[in-house]
């Protein structure tokens, strides 16, 4: 019964996730409930071997269907991985929970200026070669480094990034942030991994339903469009601020 509430949890996740990111808001509570009093790096680990195998199918079906913006994209995904890496490294000299008031902050304003916007990312809008580059490695590493020591809202910040930044369409922003996401989840799978901090008995088979979720995601993201991201995109920022809020009240 248990392994049945996370593959069904696993499947809405990578569904979620494959659109606008946020997988994690289900996975993790999930494999919390499940796995009760074990430490919170094996629940995360497993979270993590689950949700990259989504990531990995929605990165390809969105590449497959010529939504993937490879200039854009490209530089970012590359130096996330080791800004990941780095992120990651320091969690043991500071505690990642001090960001937590500031990530609070910054997705309220994210939230704000997406709904004062009702038109953000519904087009591309053309940025410049040379400034392209400069905003991908700027995005990428600072989001990859923030991936590493902290994470929650990385995939939402992504997509903000993309949309705002770059000029992408809420659907080219939601394949941009799958590819960067793919990077750092391969930073952090691999750090858990050499820790012993992934069950992998739930990891496999949920990674399968998570594959599903995703499946069905990207699908319905590429025939919708960028309307349909930009409200599933709200629904999980707004989502990602209780969780965040309510993190900090009980703190």
């Amino acid at each position: 019964m248990e392994l049945a509430i996370l593959l069904a949890v696993a499947f809405a996740a990578g569904f979620v996730d494959a659109i606008a990111g946020g997988g994690g808001l289900l996975q993790v509570p999930g494999l919390y409930v499940v796995l009760g009093d074990t430490v919170p790096a094996d629940v995360f680990g497993t979270n993590k071997a689950s949700s990259i195998a989504g990531t990995l199918v929605a990165t390809i079906r969105y590449a497959r269907a010529g939504a993937m913006p490879w200039r854009e994209v490209a530089p970012a995904a590359i130096i996330a991985l080791p800004a990941a890496f780095g992120g990651a490294a320091l969690v043991s000299a500071i505690a990642p929970s001090t960001l937590r008031p500031i990530v609070l902050v910054l997705l309220t304003l994210v939230f704000a200026f997406t709904l004062k916007r009702p038109s953000l990312g519904d087009a591309d809008a053309v940025v410049g070669s040379g400034s392209v580059l400069r905003r991908s490695l700027g995005l990428g590493a600072a989001l990859g480094f923030y991936d590493g020591f902290f994470g929650p809202g990385t995939g939402t910040f992504l997509m903000f990034g993309f949309v705002r930044g770059l000029g992408l369409d809420f659907l080219r922003a939601t394949a941009a942030a799958k590819l960067v996401n793919l990077a750092t989840n391969v930073a952090a799978l691999v750090l858990f991994a050499i820790h012993g901090n992934v069950r992998w008995e739930l990891g496999i088979p949920m990674a399968v339903a998570n594959i599903g979720g995703a499946v069905f995601g990207t699908r319905l993201a590429l025939a919708k469009g960028a309307p349909l991201v930009r409200r599933v995109f709200i629904a999980v920022v707004a989502a990602l601020l209780g969780k965040l809020a309510w993190d900090l009240v009980r703190s």
